[in-house]
């Protein structure tokens, strides 16, 4: 099955291991949001050319597992860029093991602030 993500460039791309499972032995979902945050912490980082700090992530519901030896992509993108801060909607999908078929598990909205050599937001510049 062809998706609407073969096309683009995930931020992240891993294999679902053991040692990522929750006791019920499906992949833990702090594991892939902290995927998800790196993925969009990255994005930030490269459009502000700089360092910057995760402050939210809203709207994140597991919508299907990840099961060990999953492919799985994270993607993410600019939603809207502020004085201080940028948001990226990232999206996380699953391909089992042995198909072609790709499954969207998650995706939240990430809002990153910018921030100064002291540590103290700073503006994103427009361009």
């Amino acid at each position: 099955m062809r998706s609407d993500i073969d096309d683009r460039q995930p931020a992240i791309r891993t294999i679902a291991m053991p040692a990522d499972t929750n006791p019920a032995g499906d992949i833990f979902g702090g594991w892939l949001m902290g995927l998800m945050d790196l993925a969009a912490a990255s994005a930030a980082v490269k459009r502000t050319r700089g360092r910057v700090a995760t402050v939210a992530a809203e709207g994140m519901a597991f919508l299907a597992p990840v099961r060990v030896g999953d492919e799985v992509s994270i993607f993410a993108d600019i939603a809207r860029i502020g004085r201080t801060s940028i948001e990226v909607q990232v999206e996380a999908w699953r391909r089992t093991r042995g198909s072609d078929e790709v499954v969207r598990v998650t995706q939240a909205r990430f809002t990153c602030v910018a921030l100064g050599a002291d540590g103290r937001p700073q503006a994103v510049s427009p361009d």
